[in-house]
């Protein structure tokens, strides 16, 4: 079973910056894919930044340039910064991971961390 750990959010004023992180914790653990998706209210979640095995990342056009997402120094730690945030981006935000089992991939979700652009 693997469990993430998510760190970060929290209020910041339009324009502002915050820095979310999360780690995966499970025995042997090989990670495809670590990313962050998000749940604005009254709406679908969304996928926001993705990070792949060979550092390859995928962002949410409303997020890209002002988004990065990158792995941790620690194993199994992914990273977002997020920078000249918006309105709209008020949001719970949760990290998700795609890993091998050895027989099959599985995901995992975290609780989710709460992200508030408000002046």
């Amino acid at each position: 079973q693997v469990q993430l750990v998510e760190s970060g959010g929290g209020l910041v004023q339009p324009g502002g910056s915050l820095s979310l992180s999360c780690a995966a914790n499970g025995s042997r653990l090989s990670v495809n894919i670590m990313g962050w998706y998000r749940r604005a209210p009254g709406k679908e979640r969304e996928s926001v930044a993705l990070i792949g095995t060979e550092d390859t990342t995928n962002y949410a056009e409303s997020v890209k340039g002002r988004f990065t997402i990158s792995r941790g120094n620690a194993e199994n730690t992914v990273h977002l910064q997020m920078n000249s945030l918006k309105v709209g981006a008020t949001a719970v935000y949760y990290c998700h991971v795609v890993y091998w089992t050895g027989t099959s991939y599985e995901s995992s979700w975290g609780q989710g961390t709460q992200v508030t652009v408000s002046s």
